[in-house]
């Protein structure tokens, strides 16, 4: 489910990876604004996908790209260049070198194909005429150098417009949705959600070949042996007859559908909600529905329970407790401080959660309860998460976040996060390789830092934090 917002960067990059460890959907968004989904690679993702690592998905374009002639049929052509990355499969030369034997690497694959019952007459129907989307090799290392704040994502998916389109699906499709719900006690505003952002609801699902996709990263890159697996899949579905060749077609990274499904992911997912014999999550919105709720119950969603709160967090408390690692019941969270901004008490007291403060101690906290882990499985990002959260709980009538976003704060480009990293290591807080990339190890080093100089140890990278770094 990778795509969606896909053209909001191409989106944003979003969940499709997910599972494979790209982001599609939203992250779609960041290319769509960026450029909406997830690449969707998913490298693990789980299974539908985002494309790009989540870390893409806030991206914004270069204020100066230098961008290649867009070849006749509009479409951009590879640059020739070695992928951001460094990964020595990620060379010019090596993408060269693959590109050609790509037609040995599709027909070197069909013992695996017959291993998997696919019919000879298929392989050969399906994978006749294949080239390889070398395109698709700056886009897996693309490394934007701005990216968005959790306000800004919020903002762009959460919206009146997508809103309103959730309002009629969900009316449009009262009797699935009844169905749905009652048969895998999943909640409808999370799957309309889902539906929303990932795909603005069928308007923006991707238009790469799934097979061609899926084919040029299963011979070419790095991810080869996740990419295989997603490739032979696709032709499972082809050879079963669910979807047809022209359906699938969704993101670089090969999620496909309204709700951006991997094919690995489909194979593990997707049921046939009609009883008509096919699985078809593209054009069938009982299937799509069905299928999404059913990736959502086998995730391990709690029928009955909410995503999390908004809490408000007192003044002087351990930011080091916000970690997800950190479980706590929600009684043990009030007895911290921890309150709902609206006044309202917590409906279960008994439950577990951990505090996510995404925007530090200057931004509204959230306490996290299973189903938003949940969400997480279907696309790793917690700004993901939250806004499927989020406009699902406006969907159902709900309102916006209570408490205001530091919206005097900018995100860090990548050049500066890149110094940070290395502010840091000199200063003996980071242990790793500074790539510019934000993980835990950079977040820990960068609460210990504030812990030393007297900040709370919210682990929120500014441009005040970057001063004092420099000895400003």
């Amino acid at each position: 489910m990778m795509q969606s917002v896909a053209g909001l960067a191409a989106r944003l990059v979003t969940r499709q990876a997910r599972r494979a460890g790209y982001v599609a959907g939203a992250a779609m968004i960041a290319v769509a604004l960026l450029l909406p989904a997830s690449a969707q690679a998913q490298g693990q993702q789980g299974q539908n996908g985002l494309s790009k690592l989540f870390g893409g998905i806030f991206s914004g374009a270069d204020p100066a790209p230098s961008q290649p002639a867009p070849t006749p049929g509009g479409a951009q052509p590879w640059s020739g260049e070695d992928g951001a990355s460094g990964h020595p499969l990620m060379t010019a030369a090596a993408i060269r070198e693959a590109a050609g034997n790509f037609d040995n690497c599709v027909a070197s694959m069909w013992p695996d194909a017959a291993r998997r019952n696919i019919r000879q007459e298929n392989f050969q129907r399906f994978t006749a005429g294949l080239t390889p989307d070398l395109r698709i090799m700056d886009l897996m290392d693309s490394q934007p150098e701005f990216t968005k704040s959790i306000w800004d994502y919020l903002d762009i998916l959460v919206n009146d417009n997508r809103l309103a389109k959730g309002k009629e699906i969900l009316a449009r499709y009262k009797a699935q949705f009844d169905a749905t719900e009652k048969a895998y006690g999943v909640d409808r505003y999370i799957i309309a959600a889902i539906w929303g952002i990932e795909s603005n609801y069928s308007t923006q699902m991707g238009d790469r070949s799934v097979l061609q996709s899926t084919a040029t990263l299963a011979c070419i890159g790095r991810r080869q042996a996740y990419f295989r697996d997603e490739f032979l899949s696709a032709l499972e579905i082809l050879n079963r007859g669910d979807l047809r060749p022209e359906q699938m077609r969704g993101s670089w990274a090969g999620a496909f559908g309204p709700t951006q499904f991997m094919p690995t992911a489909f194979k593990r997912f997707a049921v046939d909600g009609d009883g008509d014999g096919r699985r078809d999550v593209v054009d069938n919105p009982t299937d799509l529905i069905a299928s999404t709720a059913n990736n959502l119950k086998k995730d391990g969603w709690q029928s009955g329970q909410t995503w999390g709160y908004e809490v408000t967090v007192p003044q002087g408390f351990n930011y080091m407790l916000a970690d997800r690692a950190k479980m706590m019941t929600i009684a043990q969270w009030e007895k911290l401080g921890l309150k709902r901004p609206t006044g309202q008490p917590f409906p279960h007291p008994a439950e577990k959660a951990y505090l996510l403060a995404p925007a530090g101690a200057q931004g509204p906290g959230f306490l996290m309860l299973q189903n938003f882990r949940v969400i997480m499985k279907y696309n790793p990002a917690e700004a993901y998460a939250m806004a499927i959260g989020h406009f699902a709980d406006r969907l159902r009538g709900g309102q916006p976040f209570v408490q205001p976003w530091p919206r005097q704060e900018r995100e860090l480009s990548r050049t500066e996060r890149l110094e940070l990293q290395q502010l840091l290591a000199q200063r003996g807080f980071y242990k790793g390789t500074p790539d510019g990339q934000f993980g835990g190890m950079t977040r820990d080093a960068l609460r210990n830092f504030q812990v030393s100089i007297g900040l709370p140890a919210d682990g929120f990278a500014t441009s005040d934090v970057l001063d004092r770094l420099r000895g400003r």
